[in-house]
This record gives structure tokens, C-alpha cells and sequence, in this order.
């Protein structure tokens, strides 16, 4: 069996984070390990609190994994300081991973900021040269990029912005723009533009993790990495349209939605 490594925050929720990652990977025949970055206190309304990991254990965590089991690709969600990007860095560095996935969670669907300012340029200047692909939203991408995103023309050049700072591919994703979420890929060389279609439904916590883990598991199955984002945006299309409610606010995707 395939193994995929994320590195992200606890959603005591269950719909995005970890949990959603180690789900995606379960749901796609993937075995998943976790190096855990934060614990937040959260659930369908909103986030209410964070308490970020040791840097120190984050390091432990991952480097406990690779030097024990044979990791084919790393997921990185929720990484919220400096010192915790830095100890990322040190250890997928040392243990020479590949296929490296990072989702720059900035911050959350209620307006929680999950990424301190400062240590934004700490992510893009250590994280991104490492990284196979990079997944931000139009929030994102716009935080990373300087310039506001309203068409798809812009999202083309964002994601060369992005690809500039250092990552082999990048993926605009397009949910924020008016009709049918379209997403762009961009690998230096050419676009790719993946269509979704949009479904009426306040259900989507947990989308994006959803999406950048689903892209790690097919990667670690040996996917190119068209291939995989392709499959992973069928992937989260199926969550979507089967998302559900529960709580009283925005309900998660449905990660097992293939099998009941």
C-alpha cells in the first residue's frame, strides 16, 4: 500500500485538517500519517481558538516517519509560525521528500487567520522552492500575490507569479469567481483549465484540504501530476455534490461518498 504524510492542524470539527486528509487518503486506498502542527477548537460555525504545536515535535513527528516507513507523499495544510515552517523545512529537507503538496492555509472560512502575517514570507521563501505543486484559493493566491484575482485572465497570471517563487506546478482554484468553479493549472509551460461544476450547497468546509490531500494520495500512487490534480478535482466534485449537514453552520464534503 501507498503511504501519504500530512502535515497540517487538528479540526476538532472533523471536516478539514488532519481529519480531512487522513479520510481523502482512506477514501483513495491510501495508508496516512500525520505530523500534526496546531490543535484548533472549531466546528461548523467557525474557529474559536488555536494552540500551535512545539516546533520541536513537529520536526520529531515527520522525521519519526520517514525514518521508520517509506513515505511516497507529503501533504502541508495549516503550518501557522515561523519556527514551525522552519522546522518543515529542515526535516522534509533532510529526509530528501518528494512529491510534496502544500496548501497555504491562510485562513479559515469564518475569517479565522491561520497563518501569522510574519510568516507568510517565511512560507513562501522556505516551503514553495520545495513544493510539487502549490493549491491556494483567490484569497490566497490575491495574499501571495499582491493584486486582486476577478478573471480567469488574472488567475493565469497569478499562478505565474506563484510558479516564479519557486514550486514545479501551481493550481489557481476558481470557486471564488461567479458560474462553474474553474481551476488553473500552470506548469511554466503551459495552462490547463479544469472544469467543476458548482452545486447548491453551503457544505463545503474542508473543500480545499479535501482537494490538495486528494492530489497528494493520487501522486503517491504514482499519478503525473496533471493526472493527479485531474482525478482529484473529480474527487472533490463527487464530495461536494454529497456533502451534509450536520451542526449549524457550514457542514462538511463527503469524503466516503463512493462507498455510501
Amino acid at each position: 500500500m501507498k503511504k501519504a504524510l500530512t502535515i497540517a492542524g487538528s479540526d476538532s470539527g472533523g471536516g478539514a485538517g488532519i481529519q480531512a486528509d487522513l479520510k481523502t487518503f482512506s477514501a483513495l486506498g491510501v495508508f496516512g500519517l500525520t505530523a500534526i502542527t496546531a490543535v484548533t477548537a472549531q466546528n461548523t460555525q467557525g474557529v474559536f481558538d488555536v494552540q500551535e504545536i512545539e516546533p520541536r515535535v513537529v520536526s520529531r513527528q515527520i522525521d519519526c516517519v520517514f525514518e521508520d516507513i517509506e513515505i511516497d507523499a507529503v501533504k502541508i495544510g495549516m503550518v501557522s509560525s515561523i519556527e514551525i515552517i522552519k522546522s518543515i523545512f529542515h526535516s522534509l529537507t533532510k529526509q530528501k521528500a518528494s512529491n510534496i503538496v502544500l496548501d497555504p492555509v491562510m485562513i479559515s472560512k469564518s475569517g479565522y487567520k491561520l497563518l501569522k502575517q510574519e510568516a507568510c514570507n517565511e512560507l513562501v521563501n522556505s516551503l514553495f522552492p520545495l513544493a510539487t505543486v502549490i493549491t491556494p484559493n483567490l484569497p490566497e493566491a490575491e495574499e501571495i500575490t499582491g493584486n486582486k484575482i476577478n478573471t480567469i485572465t488574472d488567475m493565469e497570471y497569478a499562478a505565474q507569479e506563484i510558479y516564479a517563487l519557486g514550486p514545479r506546478a501551481v493550481v489557481i482554484k476558481g470557486g471564488h469567481l461567479p458560474g462553474e468553479p474553474t481551476d488553473i493549472f500552470y506548469d511554466g509551460e503551459r495552462f490547463i483549465h479544469i472544469k467543476g461544476e458548482r452545486f447548491d450547497t453551503k457544505n463545503t468546509h474542508g473543500t480545499g484540504c479535501t482537494y490538495s490531500s486528494a492530489i497528494t494520495a493520487y501522486l503517491a500512487k504514482g499519478l503525473d501530476l496533471l493526472s493527479a490534480v485531474k482525478n482529484a478535482k473529480e474527487y472533490i466534485t463527487g464530495a461536494i455534490k454529497n456533502s451534509f449537514s450536520i451542526g449549524k453552520g457550514v457542514g462538511p464534503t463527503h469524503h466516503f461518498y463512493k462507498y455510501y
